[in-house]
């Protein structure tokens, strides 16, 4: 596994790859859209590889058009995962970097932005997501059941769209 460090290392790096698939997808998408980053690499003292994660909210009634028209610049990832809710890509980037599509409003876009607002106002939920992804170092399996755990934990379940 990759040597941890704190999201600080990696924000200017991750902001600038925000900034570009921003105008890129604003070219692309029909409508409204939203693209945040989210992930360790959106925390400063959360702990991570150096991936970025973006989210991209869109409106429900172009969710399935937006994902038709991101598998033409994206490479799909994680196939197994999808949902009727949920998308996920590669992107490329200088950094290793990845975006979950979700309707706004939906049970994933939830999980993704607001979980991430949440542990951005404190820092005792970034300390507990600092140490499960130490305690499962070398564990990718582990860790993921553990964080979703996590995740569900502190997952909103009031609507935010768009």
């Amino acid at each position: 596994m990759p040597d941890l460090r704190p999201g600080a290392d990696f924000l200017d790096a991750a902001h600038s790859i925000v900034r570009h698939e921003r105008e890129r997808l604003a070219a692309l998408l029909p409508g409204p859209f939203d693209l945040v980053l989210v992930g360790g690499s959106s925390l400063p003292a959360a702990l991570t590889k150096g991936d970025v994660d973006l989210h991209l909210r869109v409106p429900a009634s172009t969710f399935t058009r937006v994902v038709t028209i991101l598998r033409s610049v994206y490479e799909v990832v994680h196939p197994q995962i999808w949902q009727a809710t949920l998308a996920t890509f590669t992107v490329e980037a200088p950094l290793p970097a990845g975006v979950a599509v979700t309707p706004a409003g939906s049970e994933h876009d939830l999980r993704f932005t607001r979980t991430w607002q949440r542990m951005a106002a404190d820092p005792a939920l970034v300390e507990t997501y600092n140490a499960i992804k130490l305690r499962h170092l070398g564990e990718p399996d582990e860790y993921e059941r553990q964080k979703s755990a996590f995740f569900d934990s502190i997952a909103p379940s009031d609507p935010d769209p768009v």
